[in-house]
């Protein structure tokens, strides 16, 4: 397995916080840009377990923080009217690649909603509590992390609402 011995500031977080999880990691394909699909495919989860993690600029009077994080199942896509309801802001729209990755500390396709370097307020999408567990980004391409979606939002400060279409 690649990697699985070099420890994430994801998996540490899941250390630090002693949650129970389980690494997942293959062989990303850097020509892949399609990172959620490339991991359900490579580890043969379900799309709607396998969640990605999304940077979001929000705008409002209401907003706390320009940025947010967004985490939603592979199978589905963000609803940003949702999202900026959820998040008490007047609009949403995706982060720039360069700005996500400098507040979270991870590369695209590899952001992690575990261990950013920045905390930011998060959302998960409510759909992620019908399932056992959830995947969510290792902290870099080619690794998920397997865990209860209660631990995930519980560690990482979250709420949940309904923000996938």
């Amino acid at each position: 397995m690649p990697h699985s011995d070099a420890a994430s500031p994801a998996t540490k977080a899941l250390a630090r916080a002693k949650v129970k999880h389980t690494l997942h990691a293959y062989d990303h394909d850097p020509s892949n840009r399609h990172y959620g699909e490339e991991g359900v495919a490579q580890l043969g989860f379900s799309a709607d377990v396998m969640f990605k993690t999304l940077v979001v600029h929000l705008e409002g009077s209401g907003v706390r923080t320009p940025l947010a994080v967004a985490v939603v199942p592979v199978s589905g896509m963000l609803d940003l009217k949702a999202f900026a309801a959820a998040m008490g802001a007047k609009k949403a729209s995706m982060a720039e690649p360069d700005v996500a990755q400098r507040a979270t500390g991870y590369i695209v396709g590899g952001i992690s909603p575990l261990g950013q370097k920045k905390k930011l307020p998060t959302c998960v999408d409510s759909s992620a509590l019908d399932h056992e567990v959830m995947l969510v980004s290792g902290g870099r391409r080619g690794l998920s992390v397997e865990l209860a979606p209660a631990d995930l939002i519980r560690v990482i400060g979250a709420t949940t609402a309904a923000i996938a279409d």
